[in-house]
């Protein structure tokens, strides 16, 4: 089948970036081969980010942006509106998607599948700050089905530690429950 690729969009503090690491780690968990990495515009927090992952069964040699994705990640909801958002997006690709609002239809015609999550008010509860990446991590494995959850649980404890790891198990596991999936 090859690699699936996978873009991230977001903005600096929201941690689409740690989102993307993460996720790496949780393929690598599963025996998957994964690479990832970020491109970022001016390096402050709220400036859009990007972060890109390239994961399968075969070792990941293209280590360049990715252009024609299978999956998009909008971790901040004003981007959902963006036409950039969509750029690429694969015929039958699958969306995940921090919302304010719910969505009462379909933001590109490319999408199949699409998994939405109120991400912002869960971090805002659980870590007391808008870093939604762990919410989104538990809604993509719920969405996409590509990681398993236990898999994404499994590497937590290399990224936060104590009470953080607490809270942050709770997001993974509150973003895969509340996420809301729609196929076409």
């Amino acid at each position: 089948m090859g690699n699936l690729e996978i873009r991230l969009h977001g903005r600096g503090g929201q941690g689409a970036v740690s989102a993307a690491d993460m996720l790496v780690a949780a393929f690598t968990q599963e025996g998957k081969y994964a690479a990832g990495f970020p491109v970022f515009g001016s390096e402050r927090r709220g400036a859009p980010t990007q972060a890109f992952v390239r994961f399968g069964d075969e070792p990941v040699r293209e280590k360049t942006k990715i252009y024609h994705p299978h999956c998009i990640w909008v971790f901040d909801p004003m981007q959902i509106q963006t036409p950039m958002t969509y750029a690429g997006l694969k015929q039958e690709g699958t969306m995940v998607t921090n919302v304010g609002q719910p969505l009462t239809e379909k933001p590109h015609e490319n999408i199949n599948r699409m998994g939405t999550i109120k991400a912002t008010p869960i971090a805002m509860e659980i870590l007391g700050i808008p870093a939604v990446s762990t919410c989104m991590l538990g809604a993509f494995a719920a969405t996409t089905q590509w990681v398993e959850l236990d898999s994404v649980l499994a590497i937590l404890p290399d990224y936060f530690k104590e009470k953080l790891l607490d809270k942050n198990i709770v997001c993974v596991e509150r973003g895969f429950k509340e996420t809301d999936i729609f196929e076409r």
